[in-house]
C-alpha cells in the first residue's frame, strides 16, 4: 500500500471492527409484556433495544391477547403460543370488570362481592396463560434460543416462572400503586407506614400523616397484604412446576432489577433498594406536528386554546347519561376540546367539542395551545402531561388511577372529579380552575423541570440496566439478604424475644439475689438480737 492508500484503509478497517464488535456484543432478550397501556410502555423499550442498541428481541404473548398484535412491519421477532381460551372471552371479562366498577348503582360491599365472583373467570384466564406459556415444546424451543435475559411485566402471569425454568436473569418492568404490595412483599422494598401512604387510600393520605392517619395507613397495609395473599390465583402452577411449595411472590422476588415506571416528580420521598430503578416517563418524547385537519381545528381555538380529553385505551364507551353530562360540561368552556371517544355521539355535544376514535395524545399535549388535559389517571398519560407541563383534571376510574391523581393534586398540578358523582357543572368548574388559576400551570412546570433535570434520561437508564444484567449474567449482588429471611427474622422479632428473655432472666436473678441477701441479713439480725 502507498501512504495515501494506507491512510484510507486504516480508518475503514477500524470502522468495520467497531461495527463487528457492535454486532457481537448484541444481546438476545426475551420480552413478555402485559396488555393495553403496559404494552405501549414496553414497546418503547423494545424499539430502543432493537434499533438503537443492536440487540435481538423476541416478544412472547398468547393467542387470545386483546391488545398485543404483531404485523409484518415489526422488526422484532414474535412468538404467539396457543391458550385454551379465546380473545372474546378475555375482552368480555375486562368489559364486565370495568362496567361493574363504573356502575353508579353498585357500590360498597355489593361491588366487592361482584368483583370477587369474577375471580373464577380470572383463574381460568391465568391458568390458560400459564399452561400455554409453560408448554414443554415451547420451553424447549425457548431454551434453544439462548436468551441472555427476560424482560417481564408481572401483570402477565407466569413470565417470572418461565424465566426461572429457563434459568435466565429477570428484569421486571412494573407500576401498580396498591400499597406497593408486590414491590414490598415480593421485592422486599422498605415501606415505612409512618410516612409512605398506602395506595387506594381514598385520596387523602400523603407522606405527612397525623396519629389517626398513621393508624389508618397501618390498617390499609394489613388489609391489602391479606387481600394480596388470598387472591393469588396462580400459586398452584408455581408449586406444580417447581415440584415443591412455591409462590408467585417467591419466584418474582428473584428478579435482578426492578424498573419502576415512576420518578420523584410523582413519588413521595421514600427509601429504595439498589436493584430498584425509577424510570418514569421513559416513553415521553418531543411533540411532532399534528395531522393537517387536526391542526386546523386546534388553530381555530384562538387565544382560548384547547383541552385534550382521553380516558385511556380500555374505555371505548360510556353510558348515555354519563356521556351527556361530560359533553355538557365541556360545552360550557371557551376552549376547543379534542375528545378521544368512540361511543355513541352524546346528545349534548357542543360545537366546541370534536370526537376522535384516536388522537396523537403526546403531540397534542406538547402543542403550545393546550391548556389542560382531562385524564383517567393512567401512568402513561400522566407522564406525558408532566413531560410537557400540562395541568390536569382527573376522572379516576379504577386500579391505581385514584392514587396517581391524588399524588398530582397534592403537588398542586391537578383537580379531581368523581366519575360516578360528577355533574356537568363539576367538570366545568374543575376545568375553569385549572385553566384560569396560574398556580396549576406553575406547579406542573415545576414537576416538568424536575422530570427533565435528571443525570440520565429515563429510557437510557432502563436500557442501561437491562444491558447491565446481560453483561454480568444477572445482578444478584444488588439483591438484599431480606429475601432469605423469614418475616420474624426480617423484623428482628427473634432477636427482640431473645433480648427480652435475657433482661427478664437478669431481673429474675437480681430479685432472687436481693431476696436471699435480705433474708440472710434478717436472720443474722434476729440471731444477734436473741443473743443480746
Amino acid at each position: 500500500f502507498t501512504t495515501m492508500e494506507s491512510s484510507c484503509v486504516l480508518p475503514l478497517v477500524a470502522l468495520l471492527l467497531l461495527c463487528g464488535s457492535g454486532l457481537t456484543l448484541g444481546g438476545n432478550i426475551l420480552v413478555i409484556p402485559a396488555e393495553y397501556s403496559h404494552w405501549i410502555n414496553m414497546r418503547v423499550i423494545v424499539d430502543e433495544l432493537l434499533i438503537s442498541r443492536n440487540h435481538s428481541v423476541t416478544v412472547l404473548t398468547h393467542s387470545a391477547s386483546p391488545s398485543i398484535k404483531f404485523s409484518q412491519k415489526d422488526t422484532f421477532k414474535s412468538i404467539v403460543f396457543k391458550v385454551d381460551i379465546d380473545e372474546e372471552e378475555i375482552r368480555a371479562l375486562w368489559h364486565d370488570i370495568l362496567t361493574t366498577w363504573m356502575n353508579e348503582d353498585i357500590s360498597g360491599i355489593r361491588l366487592v362481592l361482584m368483583l370477587w365472583q369474577m375471580t373464577s373467570r380470572f383463574e381460568r384466564y391465568f391458568n390458560a396463560v400459564c399452561d400455554g406459556m409453560l408448554n414443554e415444546e415451547l420451553v424447549a424451543s425457548l431454551r434453544g434460543s439462548n436468551f441472555d435475559a427476560v424482560l417481564f411485566d408481572p401483570v402477565m402471569v407466569c413470565g417470572d416462572l418461565l424465566a426461572d425454568v429457563l434459568g435466565l436473569p429477570l428484569i421486571v418492568s412494573f407500576r401498580v400503586g396498591f400499597a406497593y404490595t408486590m414491590e414490598r412483599l415480593c421485592g422486599q422494598l422498605p415501606v415505612p407506614p409512618s410516612y409512605v401512604p398506602a395506595g387506594a387510600s381514598q385520596g387523602h393520605l400523603t407522606d405527612k400523616m397525623n396519629f389517626m392517619g398513621r393508624v389508618e395507613n397501618m390498617l390499609l397495609y394489613i388489609a391489602q397484604t391479606a387481600i394480596f395473599k388470598v387472591t393469588l390465583l396462580v400459586d398452584k402452577h408455581y408449586t406444580k412446576v417447581a415440584g415443591k411449595p412455591t409462590t408467585m411472590c417467591e419466584t418474582i422476588g428473584k428478579a435482578d432489577i426492578w424498573l419502576i415506571r415512576t420518578y420523584w416528580d410523582f413519588e413521595y420521598p421514600r427509601p429504595l433498594l439498589p436493584n430498584f430503578k425509577f424510570v418514569g416517563g421513559l416513553h415521553c418524547k418531543p411533540a411532532k406536528p399534528l395531522p393537517k385537519e387536526m391542526e386546523e381545528f386546534v388553530q381555530s381555538s384562538g387565544d382560548d386554546g384547547i383541552v385534550v380529553f382521553s380516558l385511556g385505551s380500555m374505555i371505548n364507551n360510556l353510558t348515555k347519561e354519563r356521556a351527556n353530562a361530560i359533553a355538557s360540561g365541556l360545552g360550557q368552556i371557551p376552549q376547543k376540546v379534542l375528545w378521544r371517544y368512540s361511543g355513541q355521539k352524546p346528545d349534548t355535544l357542543a360545537p366546541n367539542t370534536k370526537l376522535y376514535d384516536w388522537i396523537p395524545q403526546n403531540d397534542l399535549l406538547g402543542h403550545p395551545k393546550t391548556k389542560a388535559f382531562v385524564t383517567h389517571g393512567g401512568t402513561n398519560g400522566l407522564y406525558e402531561a408532566i413531560y410537557h407541563g400540562v395541568p390536569m383534571v382527573g376522572i379516576p376510574l379504577f386500579g391505581d388511577q385514584p392514587d396517581n391523581l391524588f399524588h398530582m393534586k397534592t403537588k398542586g398540578a391537578a383537580e379531581i372529579v368523581e366519575f360516578l358523582k360528577m355533574t356537568s357543572g363539576d367538570l366545568k368548574e374543575a376545568l375553569t380552575a385549572v385553566i384560569t388559576n396560574p398556580s396549576y400551570k406553575e406547579s406542573m412546570m415545576r414537576l416538568s423541570r424536575i422530570h427533565h433535570d435528571r443525570p440520565v434520561k429515563a429510557l437510557d437508564e432502563a436500557v442501561y440496566w437491562i444491558e447491565f444484567v446481560m453483561r454480568n449474567k444477572g445482578a444478584k449482588h444488588l439483591r438484599v439478604e431480606a429475601h432469605n429471611l423469614t418475616w420474624y427474622q426480617y423484623h428482628c422479632l427473634d432477636v427482640i424475644a431473645f433480648l427480652l428473655v435475657i433482661v427478664a432472666l437478669v431481673i429474675f436473678i437480681f430479685v432472687k439475689t436481693c431476696k436471699w441477701l435480705f433474708r440472710k441479713c434478717c436472720r443474722r439480725s434476729s440471731a444477734k438480737s436473741k443473743k443480746e
